[in-house]
């Protein structure tokens, strides 16, 4: 999943937040279900995790929350306290539900075309809906702009790398036909974050 970070300069309130983080971490478990059910992969940190979890046999909400930990050092250092308290929030959800809604959601027929193209649309409003009240999901993003503001190497460039290498990773472990559905549902992830998250096109009243 993309993981580009952004603060949004419109003050929400509380309940704005709390509707936005849960729709944004239930969204996130949603694409992480119809993703996995369907043995596909993904960008960005949530792509290593579901790695790990197809390599061990250990269950996604875990790896995921541990392979976060390190960045919010990170994130604390270039958003601020809030950011990676909400962002912590969202990892959290995001672990918890993609855990639990298996229990309740099921697929009998989902063709890999329209699952990724629904991994895609699902997982970029999600991260829309965070992007929008202060918070991602966590990851390769943070790190990317920490570096760029040490270094001056462009963060997506970054984020471009790790995504190279998750899915080279990706075709040691499944065939070429599932890591090309699963580029496309990455592709539909980015278009969604390019074409929606624009500040210009937010207005407040």
């Amino acid at each position: 999943m993309t993981e580009i970070i952004a603060q949004d300069p419109v003050r929400h309130t509380l309940i704005d937040d709390a509707q936005g983080l849960a729709y944004g971490g239930l969204m996130a478990a949603f694409g992480i279900v119809i993703l996995t059910h369907l043995g596909l992969v993904t960008g960005q940190t949530a792509g290593l995790a579901v790695l790990i979890s197809y390599a061990t046999g250990w269950g996604f909400g875990p790896v995921f929350f541990a392979i976060n930990l390190p960045f919010y050092w990170f994130g604390y250092r270039r958003m601020g306290l809030a950011f990676v308290i909400k962002t912590f929030l969202a990892v959290a959800l995001l672990s918890g539900l993609s855990a639990l809604l298996p229990q309740y959601v099921s697929f009998a027929t989902l063709h890999p075309a329209l699952g990724a193209v629904l991994f895609g649309f699902v997982s970029g409003s999600a991260l829309l809906a965070l992007f929008r009240h202060g918070a991602s999901l966590g990851g390769v993003g943070i790190m990317a702009l920490y570096l760029q503001d040490r270094t001056g190497f462009r963060a997506g460039w970054t984020q471009l790398a790790f995504d190279a290498v998750v899915f080279a990773l990706a075709l040691a472990l499944r065939d070429w036909r599932t890591v090309a559905w699963s580029a496309l549902g990455a592709l539909v992830v980015n278009l969604v974050i390019t074409l929606n998250h624009r500040r210009d096109r937010y207005i407040a009243t």
